[in-house]
């Protein structure tokens, strides 16, 4: 028996397929693998993991706040490096905030600029007022105290200052290395799906210690895929 498919409404997959299927998504195999595995064709694949991607999608934005010690900084993913444009303003380059909880969750959102107006937008959404904030010296970063929040400390990386006390951004700037590392292997940086790969590293990150396999299939048996 294999069983009926009650985590995807429209699928045609067994409910044994299905979980098979999951199981090495979270395994992070690449989608030419997953095909070789369970027998499926290549598109019927991409199609169920881009299902996966969306779902992880929205469980990321439903997170509540990041509160306490919390690390913000920009990073820009995609396009071709060009001698002479690099960091802010990077030719080609979608940038991307992120805010990432000491010893916990990131968050990230790609963004149309690095603005203030921009990047405290957000961070008024998604960091509780009272936090504690560290950041390196963009302008774009001034002005947080005002806005209701604790402290904030910054580093001036442009003097190679990167560890000041308790003040760096290490821990946002090591998600950044390990989601763009990821992405070169899973050829995720094309602008169209950039946003759901960035989402899927984010939740990867942030279940690093729960079985990613439980955790999703749970989701899709109480809330099925349509």
């Amino acid at each position: 028996m294999t069983g009926p498919n009650c985590y995807f409404r429209r699928s045609r997959l067994s409910g044994r397929k299905f979980r098979l299927l999951l199981r090495l998504f979270c395994l992070d195999m690449e989608a030419t693998k997953i095909a070789q595995l369970t027998g499926l064709n290549r598109n019927s694949v991409n199609l169920y993991l881009r299902h996966f991607r969306e779902r992880i999608a929205m469980l990321c934005e439903a997170e509540s706040p990041l509160r306490g010690q919390v690390e913000i900084d920009e990073s820009y993913f995609g396009g071709r490096r060009i001698r002479g444009k690099r960091g802010r303003g990077a030719f080609k380059k979608v940038p991307v905030f992120g805010l990432l909880k000491r010893q916990g969750k990131v968050y990230t959102q790609i963004v149309p600029n690095c603005s203030r107006p921009v990047l405290t937008a957000i961070l008024k959404g998604k960091v509780a007022l009272g936090s504690v904030i560290y950041s390196d010296g963009w302008k774009g970063y001034s002005g947080l105290v005002d806005l209701g929040y604790k402290k904030h400390h910054r580093v001036d990386h442009g003097r190679n200052q990167f560890v000041k006390r308790k003040a760096h951004i290490n821990g946002i700037e090591n998600f950044w290395g390990l989601a763009k590392m990821r992405l070169a292997k899973f050829r995720g940086r094309n602008r169209a799906t950039l946003r759901l790969h960035l989402k899927e590293c984010e939740f990867r990150f942030n279940h690093r210690r729960d079985n990613l396999y439980h955790r999703l299939l749970k989701e899709f048996k109480i809330n099925p895929l349509n």
